[in-house]
């Protein structure tokens, strides 16, 4: 489902597993792909599929970003989940701020997605649903992504 109307997104810096800082400001004039996931939710492992193909397609100008939460996911859980799935995008630890700063309520369902335009914006929110299957499991995602590399 798209996200209501824009928002600015909410600025963060995460450290990945393997102790690298990300900052979303530092994507800025790309599209981003925010993704919260769980190391043990079947509809995230199935995604990875999806974000490595729209990674190879759209090259420099997309960004892939994923964060784990806390309790269920921790250093170790990310790190089987990286090298199980051969992830080679950012998948980084939160302890549940961030993911509050986008959700704007107390619970998350997963995978949750913002789709970040360019200009720091959030062009879109996706949570896992038979509505959005396409997104998560068809090409839906490319869609998105082209939608908005044409609007800059």
């Amino acid at each position: 489902m798209a996200a209501s109307g824009p928002r600015r997104a909410p600025g963060f810096t995460l450290q990945d597993i393997k102790g690298q800082m990300h900052d979303l400001a530092d994507y800025r004039g790309k599209v981003v792909v925010l993704e919260f996931m769980q190391s043990t939710c079947p509809h995230c492992a199935s995604f990875v599929d999806i974000l490595q193909k729209a990674q190879r397609k759209y090259g420099d100008q997309l960004a892939i970003l994923a964060v784990g939460n806390p309790p269920a996911d921790n250093a170790t859980t990310i790190s089987q989940y990286i090298a199980g799935h051969q992830i080679t995008y950012p998948v980084m630890l939160d302890c549940g701020q961030v993911a509050f700063s986008y959700v704007l309520k107390g619970q998350i369902d997963l995978p949750t997605v913002y789709l970040i335009d360019g200009k720091g914006m959030i062009a879109g929110e996706y949570t896992y649903s038979p509505l959005t299957r396409g997104f998560f499991e068809g090409n839906d995602l490319f869609s998105e992504i082209d939608r908005l590399l044409t609007a800059r």
